[in-house]
């Protein structure tokens, strides 16, 4: 899966430093789009075929129990 990881900036209302940094990353952990330290829009295209070839390659569900 891709995750998008939003972060504040600035200082939160209880007075502690925010810092942004906010990105988002493929399902192999590649950083495919990352924010500085300020207010930032960032954007990434998702790759559908990428994605489909890393669950073949990690089939998880297969090794399931499911109890019954």
């Amino acid at each position: 899966m891709y995750v998008i990881a939003p972060n504040q900036t600035g200082t939160s209302p209880h007075g502690f430093a925010d810092y942004g940094h906010s990105m988002i990353v493929d399902p192999w952990g590649t950083i495919v789009a990352a924010a500085g330290d300020g207010e930032a829009v960032i954007t990434a295209e998702l790759d559908a075929t990428l994605l489909a070839r890393v669950r073949s390659e990690m089939p998880c569900l297969g090794h399931a129990r499911l109890l019954s």
